[in-house]
């Protein structure tokens, strides 16, 4: 306890200035910090690697599931990348190893008319992203976050890394893709948020700004 109120005292002047040949890369909105807010629906889970999988579903020729032990055995990539968060913190270079989603896809019997994906996560969570997005260079399920595994609050033991939309579409603690011919709203999505979620665009909401104050981040526990 006393760490956490430590952190979030510290907290309160998180925003670092930034380099005039570095503002393109900063979404409007936005403020960027050296720090990793921890933001989240719902209990952390906690999980027996043994019984965890991924499962893979929808439009495909047959449903499958992955291990831990399985997925951890594919070609792994590492990345760097900036991070947007609807709540207005960006975070610049942060480092990432998972298996990029393209090549994963390319395991899968993937139906030709699937176009859209539900990402299933745990504590009842999902979001939508379309299938051509997912197939930029730098998508990820993502293991690693700086070197190390990622830890509990960031979404171990398996994420989604979707680094040009808005930090939502990054599921934490994925446990299914939804292959889908039709899109439909996730979790966020049908509670206000922007169906797509470009950064710099400002796709934050739907329709009228929803009431999330601007400092919102500033508050929350951070690694």
């Amino acid at each position: 306890m006393h760490n956490k109120a430590d952190r979030l005292k510290k907290s309160k002047t998180p925003q670092i200035a930034i380099a005039d040949d570095l503002k393109h890369r900063l979404p409007p909105g936005q403020m960027l910090t050296d720090r990793f807010p921890i933001l989240h629906e719902g209990e952390v889970p906690v999980y027996d690697l043994s019984q965890w999988e991924l499962r893979v579903f929808g439009e495909v020729e047959e449903t499958r599931t992955f291990s831990m032990d399985e997925l951890q055995a594919m070609p792994m990539t590492t990345i760097s990348c900036d991070i947007h968060c609807v709540t207005r913190w960006s975070k610049f270079d942060t480092k990432w190893e998972g298996i990029r989603f393209r090549d994963f896809y390319n395991l899968l019997k993937v139906k030709p008319d699937a176009k859209y994906v539900m990402l299933h996560a745990d504590n009842d969570y999902e979001t939508n992203v379309p299938l051509e997005d997912l197939m930029h260079d730098d998508v990820l399920l993502a293991f690693r976050y700086d070197d190390k595994p990622l830890t509990d609050k960031h979404g171990f033991p398996l994420r989604l890394l979707v680094p040009h939309l808005y930090f939502w579409k990054s599921a934490k603690w994925l446990r299914g893709i939804e292959f889908m011919r039709e899109d439909r709203p996730g979790f966020w999505e049908r509670n206000g948020f922007h169906n797509y979620a470009d950064p710099f665009e400002e796709q934050r909401f739907s329709g009228e700004d929803l009431p999330i104050p601007e400092d919102e981040w500033v508050r929350k526990e951070f690694d």
